[in-house]
């Protein structure tokens, strides 16, 4: 089982990684992505607009953050 330590790491890494995978968004290039890397389906424009470091749609989000959850 994991404690604490482990699960604040892995989130961290998590994160770390999807910034880096986003950089380009952070440095002004205007290749934001559209399409869901999970699903395929196009990126709601909200959500785009509320987190331009978002490569997955909210519902393949949810489903990432929930077998993190699981894992723990």
């Amino acid at each position: 089982m994991a404690d604490k330590a482990d699960i604040a790491g892995e989130l961290m890494e998590m994160r770390l990684e999807a910034a880096l995978a986003n950089r380009h968004v952070w440095i002004g290039i205007d290749l934001a992505v559209t399409d869901c890397e999970d699903c395929g389906f196009e990126i709601p424009a909200a959500r785009r607009r509320a987190a331009p470091w978002a490569t997955t749609c909210i519902d393949c989000q949810g489903i990432r953050e929930r077998r993190a959850a699981l894992r723990r």
